[in-house]
């Protein structure tokens, strides 16, 4: 292994910044992701890096990671100069990265993904050895405890997250860049996360945040940088800011926090589940015998921890996963098995993963805007697809949707997590659907797409349409919703009219305790 100038071991200049980056330039055709931005971020500290989605915070991240060159600028680490190419250098560095999608091998167990491309020689046997026993003392040391010999792929993703985390720190990182490590977690696991955090500030180290939840980014930050269409725009001490100015400071406007809108006015079913039994891939019930409806001109949420059987149910109710027992009706008609003859009956979906469900990554930008669609006669020209047609309705949707850059012909794993979410949104909602399945819609989205993408789904339930919301946000939930149900074990624990619901009630359902909520009045 070769290693850049800079080392880990090297000391750094008196009352040096552990990080800094001067006039860093970078454009990837004619997107100019990052313009002359400077960052400097104090040792032993946690510092917060916001922005909308394609401010270029990622980007700049990947470029002190090795990932991208820089066109321009300078990289310093401990006030010393470092030419970083790749992400060998930077772990040479002392530089470690967590990223928004995990780079693990879901067949491998925890200890061969830590030293996957560390394994210290040629006797592998030896080196597992060697790795076990410092995971054991990483665990021990910053609470960061997983079963070494656990397949990664049969772990929930917070700890997955935790293998990445002690991937970076068995290697040596002294600086640990996380790239919205919130976006994929549980409330209690993000809680957790933040815990390590604060053990690791405490060890020392030095933890660059990248984050859109500006509440989380406020609770566990000293500094806080605003990057807003490539360029950094502000930076501020935690304690000398607040969600709102850093919301303004971020969009460039003034963003509302809170749901604006008025009662439901709901009419007949448009969506009724009977007696819903969903099993897994491995035979095992995870849906159990549900029941409920949701009705033209209502928003319906389901909150729960994950693994209580929301994602199956979605998936099921979708066409995507066999349904064991019950029915699904559409506006009253019976739904068979797959998804195509639903999108016919009305319903379209937004799934939990966009990346795994929703997109086809290497695909460009306008063949994954009309996936599901594609047998649309508009985009037909006889036998072929008419790509000028679809050229000009993804420019369309991407307009509707303030998707960044507003190019058809882009790789859709080129745009940020938050633009491709939009193109899914985008993609569903111009459907016009009478029922739309939603999963996790602000997953690694900044506030101020959240404030679009809430008004977009309070304005389909007053044109009349049915919407199941699931997501992992209580705030989401409460704030959208007419009605919440809440799932524990796979089954309905309570159900809560609009604005009768509390945190702590729905919190105590989804941790399996409390009474149910049509004990309280609930329809």
């Amino acid at each position: 292994m070769s290693f850049p100038e800079t080392r880990r071991n090297t000391p750094p200049t008196a009352d040096a910044p552990a990080v800094e980056l001067l006039r860093i330039d970078k454009r990837f055709g004619t997107v100019h992701a990052n313009r002359e931005v400077s960052l400097s971020v104090a040792p032993g500290t946690i510092h917060g890096i916001v922005g909308e989605n394609g401010a270029g915070k990622s980007t700049l991240m990947s470029i002190l990671y090795g990932f991208y060159r820089a066109d321009r600028g300078e990289i310093r680490i401990a006030g010393r100069p470092a030419a970083i190419r790749n992400s060998e250098e930077a772990i040479a560095a002392g530089i470690g990265m967590v990223h928004q999608h995990f780079m693990l091998v879901d067949t491998f167990t925890v200890v061969e993904n830590v030293i996957l491309g560390a394994e210290g020689g040629r006797l592998l046997a030896s080196g597992l050895h060697r790795a076990r026993s410092e995971l054991s003392e990483l665990a021990r040391e910053y609470a960061l405890d997983v079963p070494p010999d656990a397949l990664v792929g049969d772990l929930p993703v917070g700890l997955q997250q935790r293998v990445e985390i002690l991937k970076a720190l068995y290697r040596g990182a002294e600086i640990l860049v996380l790239d919205e490590p919130t976006g994929t977690l549980a409330p209690q696991e993000a809680d957790h996360l933040f815990r390590i955090l604060r053990r690791l500030k405490a060890q020392g180290k030095t933890v660059i945040l990248i984050t859109h939840k500006l509440r989380e980014i406020m609770a566990v930050t000293d500094r806080i940088s605003v990057m807003r269409q490539g360029r950094m725009v502000a930076h501020r001490d935690t304690s000398a800011t607040t969600v709102g100015e850093l919301a303004e400071l971020m969009v460039g406007r003034r963003v509302l926090s809170e749901v604006k809108k008025g009662a439901a006015k709901p009419g007949r079913d448009l969506l009724s589940v009977e007696n819903l039994r969903v099993c897994d891939d491995r035979g095992l019930i995870r849906v159990h015998e549900v029941s409920f409806a949701v009705r033209a001109g209502e928003i319906v949420g389901i909150a729960g921890v994950a693994g209580n059987g929301q994602s199956e149910l979605l998936e099921a109710l979708a066409g995507l996963r066999p349904v064991a027992r019950g029915r699904i009706l559409v506006a009253g008609e019976p739904v068979g098995a797959g998804s195509r003859l639903r999108r016919h009956l009305g319903l379209a979906h937004v799934p939990e993963d966009r990346r795994r469900m929703g997109l086809v990554m290497p695909f460009e930008a306008r063949e994954s805007a009309i996936l599901g669609h594609h047998d649309d006669p508009r985009y037909r020209r006889v036998a072929l697809f008419d790509w000028a047609t679809i050229s000009r309705d993804t420019a369309s949707k991407m307009d509707a949707f303030d998707v960044r850059p507003a190019d058809p012909r882009r790789i859709t794993a080129a745009f940020s997590g938050g633009n491709q979410q939009k193109l899914v949104l985008a993609r569903e909602f111009e459907r016009d659907p009478l029922v739309l399945l939603v999963g996790q819609p602000t997953r690694g989205v900044d506030i101020g797409a959240i404030e679009f993408i809430h008004h977009r789904l309070v304005a389909m339930r007053d044109a009349g349409k049915a919407v199941l919301l699931v997501s992992a946000e209580l705030d989401e939930i409460m704030g959208l919703s007419d009605r919440i149900l809440v799932m524990f074990g796979g089954a309905i624990a309570g159900e809560f009219p609009a604005g009768r619901a509390t945190e702590r009630e729905l919190g105590l359902l989804m941790a399996g305790a409390g009474s149910a909520g049509r004990e309280r009045g609930a329809p």
